[in-house]
């Protein structure tokens, strides 16, 4: 199963395009969509979860139409949304049955709940309020909600913002095993949550499709032509005056530019072995043709 989204459109009122003619087909398993905040990102995702319209295109999933089928979409859609409010006096146990039962789970959701949340390591903390979970064990029993019912697609919007390494990494571990049988969409703008999990991505910024493939294809486009350079501050003016300057970070104190040029720019400037964020700073910064 597939999900194909065609000529995908959406304007706001105040004149915002959020979405340009997207058109992605994504396959079972981890598919990364990568781009800075105010993307895009979450207007497809909310598009795609049925929790708004678009202008223009279409979304297949398999056989189903999307956009004129919402109630059919919802039965075998799992959703956590970058914003996922919980009530902090509940336990965790009571809230899962409690939302199995508004998703209308009746038959075995006692066995469904609780094998969920030995599933997401909450089974210990089960009786526990949510209000005391940590930002780990709150995306956990988010990703506990979005498995009831046994989903076809999974949509996840920027789930690791805000994690701790170590809540990063469990986080981790638990959305690649559930990647292995169903579509998992993963929505941020952490390039280290693509370069762990995704083996199909896509680049988007300004409502627009930069790059779709794989991370691997995407570093071999790049390979030898991302060049570095330590500098002091106020050079970086002249350097972005001069070559394409597609990032600039701190390196023990001190800036070190990244440029894109095809051959061998001069000037101070060493090879480096390119890497996802310097593919995802590349096409943001239209270094590399869509």
């Amino acid at each position: 199963m597939e999900l194909i989204i065609n000529n995908l459109s959406k304007t706001y009122s105040n004149g915002v395009a959020a979405l340009q003619n997207v058109s992605l087909t994504i396959p079972k398993g981890m598919y990364g969509l990568l781009g800075p905040n105010g993307a895009g990102k979450s207007t497809l995702m909310r598009t795609i979860a049925t929790l708004q319209d678009a202008d223009e295109g279409s979304i297949m999933l398999g056989d189903l139409n999307v956009l004129e089928n919402k109630q059919e979409l919802r039965k075998v859609l799992g959703y956590l949304p970058q914003e996922f409010g919980v009530y902090p006096k509940i336990s965790a146990y009571d809230m899962l049955d409690h939302i199995a039962v508004l998703k209308g789970l009746q038959t075995g959701r006692k066995e469904m709940v609780e094998a969920l949340l030995q599933r997401v390591n909450l089974w210990d903390v089960r009786k526990k309020a949510l209000g005391g979970f940590s930002g780990g064990m709150k995306q956990r029993f988010g990703i506990a909600q979005a498995l009831l019912g046994d989903p076809k697609l999974i949509i996840v919007d920027e789930p690791t913002a805000g994690l701790d390494p170590g809540e990063r990494n469990r986080f981790y571990n638990l959305l690649a095993e559930i990647g292995e049988n169903v579509i998992v969409i993963l929505s941020t703008h952490i390039v280290e949550d693509v370069k762990e999990l995704c083996g199909q991505m896509a680049i988007i910024d300004k409502g627009r499709v930069l790059y779709a493939g794989t991370p691997d294809n995407a570093l071999h486009a790049i390979s030898g032509k991302i060049w570095k350079k330590s500098v002091i501050k106020s050079e970086i003016e002249s350097i972005q005056n001069n070559f394409r300057l597609i990032s600039t970070r701190m390196i023990a104190g001190k800036p070190m530019v990244h440029v894109f040029n095809e051959n061998e720019p001069g000037n101070g400037f060493e090879s480096v072995p390119g890497d996802l964020e310097d593919v995802f700073f590349a096409h943001i910064k239209g270094a590399v043709e869509a």
